[in-house]
């Protein structure tokens, strides 16, 4: 009952906190600035916060420490260069056009609202389809582990997911950033607190863990081969943290762009010190204490170390992170939706408010139903990985190619995307499923990320080649990265 009640009590005393600062927040109007950037009104604290947040949340946590190795820090680590680029590359070019969204940003660039819409479209098919089922699924089995609880993970699911939709559906985006950041408060704390009782139970000693699971160079069967630093790690980065929407619509949110500038500082240093002890030391430990666990390790270890009278407030920032990232994804698919398709192509004159809360609960009961789809999932981090992308690549290759060059009509762009998400699915899912049913005759996949890469430049020659030929233009590489306005389309 102690548990329960420290954990009701911790979750509703950050549900207080972050009514009194939207309570008080100056609302500038009812339009879509106001509800899905928070009036541009988020300080560098809370830019930090929310971008920390919605990306270290139950999946990461659970994925990362149910690797039990040292090898996949790289993706932590690499993290902080996309910080570092979104704000010295992408933001000055987001805020000089006054972007709600990334899209906005496409449309301008190739002068098209159909590729916008395009690429909005393949945002949410991942937001709704992978992103929102996995967090939930995650943060249902962590519970689960950590508990003993006997009641289905879908039920433990829908719990979460009612909760955590409340913040996005009723609060926008300023409730969605202030929660994360004080749930980032708690959960850092609780989870430094576990790292460092985990490696005080094994005496900081990780003797009987295998050498190859404390190798930071990997080799080309592990998950993290140490070409793919060098070919195409760089890439997911740069679309996660950069080409994101719930990624970059926190830091369009800011005050300024200088202040979007530090909070994005300020969360690369907070992934280059604490997220790379909390995502891999506890994992470790497990292997050390228990050996192999698998996606269970996370909540076996915490149950483990943690004394009895701190589950609860565990419990409560675990389901934080959840309901943060969660509602960060809800906020910023709703935005995609409102923003790129609804209010220009079905009503323009639709309220904003009461349309987003109809579509976040869709989308919510939706990242519901499917959380059965990931029950026994045998890495679900590698799953999450391997699956964005199909949609990552082709979308990234549509802003590396308005970037690089000049006179791309967009239809060259928009079959770019459909070509890209099939040569992915084909060089990974396709490649993996021929080698499964004839192992002798073909060899096994390459490594995603090298997919990836090798996408990527095939994306560029095809975008290209299809511009020249099928539109009769020559693109013109650009002179600068950060011109933003088009040559005209001769």
């Amino acid at each position: 009952m102690l548990q329960f009640l420290t954990f009701l009590g911790l979750t509703a005393a950050i549900a207080f906190i972050t009514w009194l600062h939207c309570r008080k927040a100056d609302r500038r109007g009812k339009d879509t600035r106001e509800y899905f950037l928070a009036g541009g009104g988020l300080t560098w604290v809370f830019v930090a916060g929310s971008l920390t947040l919605t990306n270290i949340n139950t999946d990461t946590l659970v994925g990362w420490n149910g690797n039990q190795m040292l090898l996949v820090v790289w993706w932590e680590l690499f993290g902080v260069l996309g910080l570092i680029l979104l704000a010295r590359v992408f933001l000055p070019v987001y805020y000089k056009h006054n972007c709600t969204t990334v899209t906005e940003l496409l449309e301008r660039r190739y002068n098209s609202g159909a590729l916008r819409a395009t690429v909005a479209t393949l945002f949410l098919l991942g937001n709704v389809f992978v992103f929102l089922p996995i967090m939930l699924y995650t943060s249902s089995l962590f519970l689960k582990a950590l508990f003993g609880l006997e009641i289905s993970l879908f039920a433990i699911a829908t719990g979460t997911a009612i909760i955590g939709a409340a913040y996005a559906i009723f609060g926008g985006l300023r409730a969605v950033a202030i929660s994360d950041t004080y749930s980032g408060v708690l959960l850092f704390g609780m989870a430094l607190l576990v790292s460092w009782l985990a490696l005080d139970r094994v005496g900081w000693s990780f003797d009987a863990v295998p050498a190859e699971r404390l190798t930071m160079i990997g080799g080309s069967d592990s998950l993290v081969p140490w070409p793919i630093l060098i070919t195409g790690m760089i890439l997911w980065q740069i679309y996660y943290w950069s080409t994101n929407q719930t990624i970059t619509q926190r830091a369009l949110a800011a005050t300024s762009l200088k202040e979007a500038q530090r909070g994005c500082y300020a969360a690369a240093v907070i992934r280059a010190t604490i997220v790379p002890v909390v995502v891999i030391i506890p994992g470790l430990c497990a292997y050390q204490l228990l050996g192999p666990l698998g996606d269970t390790t996370y909540g076996t270890i915490v149950r483990e170390v943690l004394p009895a009278g701190l589950s609860g407030a565990f419990a409560a920032a675990m389901v934080a992170a959840t309901m943060t990232s969660f509602n960060s994804t809800l906020n910023s698919s709703a935005a995609l939706y409102v923003c790129d398709l609804h209010l220009r192509y079905f009503n323009p004159s639709a309220s904003v408010p009461r349309l987003s809360v109809v579509t976040s609960m869709l989308f919510a009961i939706l990242g519901v139903a499917l959380v059965p789809a990931y029950i026994g999932a045998e890495s679900i981090i590698q799953l999450i990985q391997e699956l964005i992308g199909v949609f990552s690549i082709p979308i990234l290759s549509a802003f590396v190619i308005g970037f690089l060059f000049d006179r791309i009509d967009a239809r060259a762009v928009i079959a770019t995307l459909v070509f890209g998400a099939l040569a992915y699915w084909s060089g990974t899912s396709g490649w993996g499923m021929l080698h499964k049913a004839n192992p002798e005759s073909i060899a096994r996949p390459l490594h995603f990320v090298h997919v990836g890469a090798m996408v990527l430049l095939l994306n560029t020659a095809f975008a290209l080649t299809v511009n020249r030929l099928v539109f009769g233009r020559t693109a013109v590489l650009r002179r600068s990265l950060l011109q933003t306005e088009p040559t005209p389309q001769t």
